[in-house]
């Protein structure tokens, strides 16, 4: 998802609980803030010595100690404001990517991808995953295609990773 179809998606929903589910049953708590909005420019060398370059969006969560147990959930037209008010700040760049940074004590603090999302009646739930690192060179560097099931980083001395 990109940060354009992120806050339309935000916008159409305005009247809703925002959730983030981070794994299969498992949500953000209803403490959460929404405490840094980080645009990011990757510039990147891979291990064939291929190029890219990239923007991301990422939004960061922090659940607040002082507000456990806290009732409701952030409105998604509280959060819609708020990445409108960065905005204003730093323009975003519409095509970037969208992640979520979030940790708890139960979850290590990493980038998100946003996969999915549920609708209901109170509530805009976003599915979130974790991408697996992977070597960007394969072709370049002799390394075969596997099945994901299977080892996902390149050998020790295949030149590669």
């Amino acid at each position: 998802m990109n940060t354009s179809d992120f806050i339309t998606l935000l916008a159409e929903h305005q009247d809703k609980s925002l959730l983030f589910e981070y794994a299969p049953g498992m949500l953000v708590g209803t403490n959460y803030h929404i405490t840094e909005v980080k645009h990011v420019t990757i510039d990147a060398v891979d291990c064939g010595a291929g190029t890219d370059f990239w923007k991301e969006t990422i939004i960061q969560l922090w659940e607040s100690p002082n507000e456990l147990g806290k009732p409701d959930y952030m409105s998604t037209s509280k959060a819609l404001s708020i990445l409108r008010k960065v905005g204003t700040i730093k323009n975003y760049e519409m095509d970037a990517a969208i992640k979520i940074e979030y940790g708890n004590t139960m979850f290590h603090t990493t980038q998100l991808h946003i996969t999915d999302f549920e609708i209901n009646e109170e509530q805009l739930i976003l599915k979130l995953t974790v991408n697996p690192t992977d070597c960007k060179a394969k072709e370049t560097c002799g390394v075969p295609e596997i099945n994901t099931t299977e080892a996902t980083s390149c050998a020790p001395g295949s030149g590669c990773c």
